[in-house]
């Protein structure tokens, strides 16, 4: 604190803006069920960033790029990865599956990404998974569904165990890996017993694992920095665009999504803050991206789910399969009550719509403007799944365009009834909308 004095703020009454300097984060995130091509807005803003970050998440995350017809799938690495400028950062709120970050590598390498090694930094606060979480996931799957009769629907990629790890203080991090090998060493089979114990059925090959981390240590080791430091030169240096890019979305936050069947990690704004070690007044414009419609992974409530011909078509139109587990996608109609709630929680700044021309051959078009619950409108999004199962929602019936929309380029190419639709949804600030696969395919309004 400076010498107390007349200058004081704290005296005066009058609020000392300490935060004027330094680069702010604009940040990318799901702002549904998760898919809604974030990869895809993230490319987008990271042809011009510095430093693209991954805050939160694994490898249970899937993202597509499109560059110059070379099709790109990141799971771990963050999408700015192809972009030679760009320094891309895994933060220390990540878990970090190593034998799975080297085989994307390896995908990537043979589809031409080149001198990646000089570009990724890793935060040495990371939490490791190891096999044995990806087996205890796929196990516990497998209980689930036999004792309750369903499971979660997770990845199988370890992503919770090692959450689970983190919170009861067990867990191992990038920094415990790079220090005395033999004490990790020590600390990893005494882990693999616990685990064992609780889970007679679980096999663990602590040698062979162990060899393989010995050689991963050194593999990325040059890479490893302490992400709070990082950071924070990155923030307060010379100007500089810091991009984030979330994983998951806001309905599989551990805390405000669709509890229990979320993921393990909190994919909203927040996240950011603690998954990298900044301060939120840094936190410059955050970004929601939706679909036109909607789609969920999994099981789980999804109020304007379309089990008919409708849902089919924009699971077949749309591609609607999941990049990571190959898992058709559930579909149905655009939900303003999940975009709503999600903008409460993430305060977006826009939010970019994508795969509008999806909708392209519809007749009508539907948008979810609430739910109701024994004929009554409820205020706010239920908490509680059971309540979620039995809401009715409450339409609100566009006519289609019926005209093909992926050529679009600017606003004015679009049809009148679509951006009549888009114009609908702009109460949650749109800011681009996609028609297609590529980066040109991004519509900009403003």
């Amino acid at each position: 604190m400076e010498e107390m004095g007349h200058t004081n703020p704290l005296s005066t009454g009058v609020k000392r803006s300490r935060l004027d300097s330094g680069n702010k984060v604009a940040v990318v995130l799901g702002a549904q069920w998760g898919d809604e091509g974030k990869g895809k807005v993230v490319d987008l803003l990271a042809t011009e960033s510095d430093i693209v970050c991954r805050c939160q998440g694994g490898n249970n995350a899937g993202h597509t790029v499109v560059v110059e017809g070379t099709e790109y799938d990141f799971h771990l690495l963050p999408s700015g990865i192809i972009n030679t400028k760009c320094i891309s950062l895994i933060g220390n709120g990540v878990v970090i599956h190593l034998p799975g970050l080297f085989e994307e590598i390896d995908k990537n390498e043979k589809k031409g990404l080149k001198g990646w090694e000089k570009r990724l930094v890793i935060s040495d606060r990371a939490h490791i998974v190891f096999d044995f979480h990806q087996a205890l996931d796929g196990m516990q799957e497998l209980q689930r569904q036999a004792q309750e009769g369903k499971n979660i629907g997770t990845t199988k990629k370890g992503i919770g165990p090692t959450y689970c790890c983190k919170a009861s203080r067990t867990g191992l991090r990038i920094c415990d890996l790079l220090a005395d090998f033999k004490e990790f060493s020590t600390k990893f089979k005494s882990l693999a017993q616990q685990y064992q114990s609780m889970y007679p059925l679980l096999k663990v090959d602590v040698e062979g694992e162990l060899k393989k981390l010995k050689e991963y240590a050194e593999r990325i080791r040059p890479m490893v920095r302490d992400g709070v430091y990082f950071m924070y030169d990155a923030i307060h240096g010379p100007p500089k665009k810091i991009l984030v890019e979330g994983a998951n979305a806001a309905l599989l936050d551990i805390d405000f999504g669709t509890y229990p069947f979320v993921t393990s990690s909190n994919c909203t704004v927040g996240g950011v803050c603690t998954g990298l070690g900044i301060p939120p007044a840094y936190i410059g414009d955050v970004y929601g991206v939706s679909k036109a419609y909607t789609t969920r992974v999994g099981i789980g409530a999804f109020p304007t789910e379309q089990v008919n011909a409708i849902g089919e078509l924009l699971q077949t139109r749309g591609h609607e399969v999941g990049v990571t587990t190959g898992r058709k996608r559930r579909c149905g109609w655009l939900d303003l009550v999940i975009l709503r709630y999600a903008h409460m929680i993430n305060g977006f700044t826009a939010i970019a719509l994508t795969k509008l021309d999806i909708l392209d051959v519809l007749d009508e078009i539907k948008v979810a403007i609430a739910y109701k619950l024994n004929g009554k409108r409820i205020p706010h999004f239920p908490a509680n799944m059971e309540v979620l199962q039995k809401v009715d929602v409450e339409y609100e019936v566009f006519p289609g365009w019926k005209t093909d929309t992926s050529a679009a380029r600017k606003w004015n190419d679009l049809p009148p009834k679509a951006q009549n639709y888009i114009r609908f949804v702009e109460n949650h600030i749109v800011k681009w909308v996609g028609v297609g696969k590529s980066r040109e395919c991004m519509i900009q309004m403003f």
